[in-house]
């Protein structure tokens, strides 16, 4: 298949294809990519920030994204668990392109009606490919994985759209989940 990105009226629209590796690449950092001075999540200061709501936000972009992570679920996976906020276009994004059901992650469990973590289908028991958008050190994967973990969960994978290879991957390597990542910070021009 050969991917497409059309501009239509000013939007990008992306037919349901593959995208080049590259041109994705190249594409989620034209949108996405800002340089100046910022703090991360992590509490980390970075020149390079990736506005990840820029390429989510882009259906015809978060489209060809999605297409390309469904490669990265692995076979035995029950259900993508989509982490609040980032997490959950990706998660979402991925279940329509590949079929799997999907749960949304809250950063934590709500103090009223059903207090849930993860809404949507039952998670107990169930085997989890946990998706987010953009990692750094993985605090927010490592501690989502194991409120999962304690509601019955299996959690051993994690996939993410861009690892910028700040210490994420280890961290949750330390507790047993492995992080593939679309695209490393040195993917991105």
């Amino acid at each position: 298949m050969t991917s497409a990105l059309v501009l239509v009226e000013g939007r990008t629209r992306c037919t349901m294809v593959h995208m080049e590796r590259e041109v994705l690449a190249a594409r989620l950092s034209e949108v996405a990519q800002l340089s100046g001075s910022f703090r991360l999540r992590s509490g980390k200061a970075a020149s390079a920030y990736f506005d990840k709501y820029q390429f989510e936000s882009d259906p015809g972009l978060l489209s060809a994204v999605a297409e390309a992570m469904v490669d990265l679920v692995p076979n035995d996976i029950d259900l993508l668990a989509g982490l609040e906020l980032g997490g959950v276009p990706v998660a979402t994004a991925m279940s329509l392109v590949s079929g799997l059901p999907v749960v949304f992650v809250r950063k934590t469990a709500k103090e009223y009606g059903t207090a849930k973590l993860a809404e949507g289908p039952d998670i107990e028991g169930k085997r989890l490919l946990v998706v987010e958008d953009v990692i750094t050190t993985g605090g927010q994967v490592v501690s989502s994985t194991r409120q999962l973990r304690e509601r019955g969960a299996q959690v051993s994978t994690a996939a993410c759209v861009i690892d910028r290879e700040e210490g994420g991957g280890a961290a949750l390597a330390e507790i047993g989940v492995t992080l593939t990542p679309l695209f490393r910070r040195p993917d991105i021009p």
